[in-house]
């Protein structure tokens, strides 16, 4: 199985990525649905960010105010990284489950979406990584007319993440969406090209039909040892 790891930035474009990926047949494991599914009301990691940030972030549902949240993670740098301790293994968990769903339905090639992939240090054991990358000046600009918000705001939110420009330099595909809509989708149909190429070898025995044709080499090099055993058993006793 290929697994294609698909990062970017707050108003990079990631998430545009990810749907033509999704419009193309391409399963993808949405790491910001993981989240919310993690954060949900009474979960283990609910219980975790409650403990740490208190009451005062909740809904009166009792469900996380993510917005509020948001704004209290952009704010500070070391709350940031305490969200971040406290999720990363029921995210991380919660992706590898994800992954094991699509392996099981026999997908060839799934695109995980991460946005933090390389905050988390994910990036040690995942290839192949696609960065969609913005100047950061088309990043602010695209953010406050998405989201409403100050210049001030925006640059605290990009300021938050890793550098788009860092990011680039560690991708083995770098998706330019500085352009138009339709220069995206050219960049991205030639991106598509080439991950919907044969596997490889080891991502073929990766595959749940490699796994398979290994199980079956299995048994059937067991059928022919025991046969064998039982041929050579008669005649040491003729």
């Amino acid at each position: 199985m290929r697994i294609v790891w698909l990062t970017g930035g707050i108003a990079s474009g990631k998430s545009t990525v990810s749907n033509l990926f999704k419009a193309s047949g391409i399963p993808v494991v949405d790491a910001d649905v993981v989240a919310r599914d993690v954060l949900k009301k009474g979960s283990g990691g609910w219980k975790r960010v409650v403990a740490a940030f208190r009451e005062e972030i909740l809904l009166p549902s009792r469900e996380v105010d993510r917005p509020k949240l948001g704004q209290i993670v952009f704010s500070s740098d070391s709350k940031r990284q305490l969200l971040n301790k406290l999720m990363a293994p029921y995210i991380s968990n919660g992706i590898f489950w994800e992954i094991l769903k699509q392996w099981a339905s026999g997908a060839k090639v799934i695109v995980v979406d991460i946005p933090l992939l390389f905050e988390v240090k994910m990036d040690k054991w995942t290839k192949p990584i696609v960065v969609v990358w913005v100047s950061q000046e088309t990043q602010l600009k695209r953010l406050m007319e998405r989201d409403g918000l100050s210049e001030e705001d925006a640059r605290n939110r990009v300021m938050a993440q890793m550098p788009l420009d860092s990011k680039r330099s560690k991708a083995d595909v770098v998706i330019d969406n500085n352009g138009s809509l339709e220069d995206l989708h050219q960049q991205f149909d030639n991106v598509l090209f080439e991950f919907r190429k044969p596997l490889t070898w080891i991502e073929f025995w990766r595959s749940r039909q490699g796994a398979f044709s290994v199980l079956g080499s299995v048994i059937l090099g067991l059928s022919v040892c025991k046969h064998l055993k039982i041929g050579f058993n008669v005649l040491i006793f003729f």
